[in-house]
């Protein structure tokens, strides 16, 4: 069993967490992920790796509470234990290609921090693009900051770096200093695709990390299947890094949205069950 040793809000509805994982800790390459279980009646779901530490024997999971699993996980304490998987997926392959951009959104900046040191300690250029509604949700930027040798940051309300989207950070550098030699971008499927329809035009290679729904993590379930170049491939043992111009991303997207109606009740009635405890500990208390 792994078990928490610490957590950390970072930015609202985003957690840090330390989770002693010797193992995955050890095998941890850029690029990979985890399955975790939280107890035997839970729900297993994949999460990306922020980063690893095999002397300490952890892993460093950052996670935004969207789902009735991520919102339970934030209210474990520190010595908890539990379960964790992996590392599963296909690392990212790495090599000194000249300057490489590294754009994230949101949560997606979390899988990007072992990539881009990655990348830096390959001797590429690094240039981080990181975006967010709000400053606040523009997370982890010092710690990109220790391996980008430039960081750009956008806002969707303007209220840190230059308003807009990441997609317009990446055209701007694009028409000032030329082509990139390579582009990472991971975030929101969204984001991702209209990321790559801009590199697209100027040929530019684009690795994208996709977040598709999984079950097994092993390719057995079939259930994060996606279409690559018209071609039928596993996100959990294929990827989950795909070349983004081949990506089908309307495919990706309304597969995403499959479930919707089952994560909204999942997630009610994880709200309704958790205020019922506390009013009854707040009675218990008077």
């Amino acid at each position: 069993m792994a078990q928490i040793v610490a957590k950390e809000e970072i930015a609202p509805k985003f957690m840090k967490y330390l989770i002693r994982a010797p193992e995955v800790a050890r095998k941890h390459r850029a690029g990979q992920f985890v399955m975790i279980l939280l107890h035997d009646h839970g729900e297993r779901i994949p999460l990306t790796i922020a980063g690893s530490d095999p002397e300490a024997g952890t892993i460093t999971l950052v996670v935004q509470e969207v789902g009735k699993t991520t919102m339970e996980m934030a209210l474990m304490d520190p010595g908890t234990e539990i379960e964790v998987a992996g590392p599963l997926g296909r690392p990212t392959h790495i090599e000194n290609w000249g300057t490489a951009v590294c754009v994230g959104g949101g949560a997606g900046i979390a899988p990007l921090l072992p990539i881009a040191r990655a990348l830096k300690r390959a001797g590429n250029t690094v240039v981080a693009i990181l975006g967010g509604r709000t400053k606040e949700l523009v997370i982890l930027r010092d710690e990109m900051s220790a391996f980008a040798d430039e960081m750009i940051f956008t806002t969707d309300d303007g209220s840190f770096g230059r308003k807009g989207l990441v997609t317009h950070a990446l055209t701007s550098l694009i028409e000032e200093r030329g082509n990139p030699d390579i582009v990472f971008a991971i975030g929101p499927a969204i984001m991702m695709k209209f990321v790559a329809l801009l590199t697209k035009p100027y040929g530019i290679p684009t690795i994208v990390s996709l977040n598709s729904i999984m079950i097994d993590g092993t390719g057995m379930c079939g259930c994060c299947r996606v279409s690559i170049g018209n071609e039928t491939k596993f996100v959990c043992v294929d990827g989950p890094e795909f070349d983004g111009h081949q990506v089908d991303f309307d495919l990706l997207m309304k597969r995403q949205r499959t479930y919707l109606a089952q994560e909204e009740e999942a997630r009610r009635r994880f709200l309704n069950d958790h205020q019922c405890h506390a009013l009854e500990s707040m009675e218990d208390q008077r």
